[in-house]
Formats: structure tokens, sequence, C-alpha cells
């Protein structure tokens, strides 16, 4: 399961809110939706999370094993 917990801490270091995000870098609100809900996101949402934080991305999200399996 991939878990989006540091996105919130890192936003929260850089000090960009999730309205900075909607307004000011154009990120989708659904795609905030997804992300505070853990659902799955395109990687280059990730990618520009990454440019727009200017970090790495284990800042934004985290992998915990379970029974996922394809």
């Amino acid at each position: 399961m991939i878990k989006y917990d540091r996105l919130w801490e890192t936003m929260k270091e850089k000090g960009i809110t999730q309205y900075d995000l909607y307004t000011r870098y154009n990120v989708n609100r659904s795609q905030l939706d997804r992300l505070r809900h853990n659902k799955n996101v395109q990687t280059n949402t990730i990618d520009r999370l990454c440019n727009i934080l200017h970090c790495r991305v284990e800042d934004i999200m985290e992998h915990f094993d379970d029974n996922n399996f394809f």
C-alpha cells in the first residue's frame, strides 16, 4: 500500500497549502482528494508535486507491505 502522509508533512515544512496547490500551481482538487485518501495517482502527478515542493519522491509517499499482489 502506498500512503501519502509524508506529502502533508513536506507541504507544511515548505509552507505550501492545499489551497496553494490548486490555485497557484493548478493541481486538480480531485487529485488532492485521491492523495488525501491514499488512492492511486499517476506518476506525473507525483513528479509535479516533487517539482513544486523541490523534494524527492520519498518526501511525498511511503510504501507499506500488504496483500496487494497482481
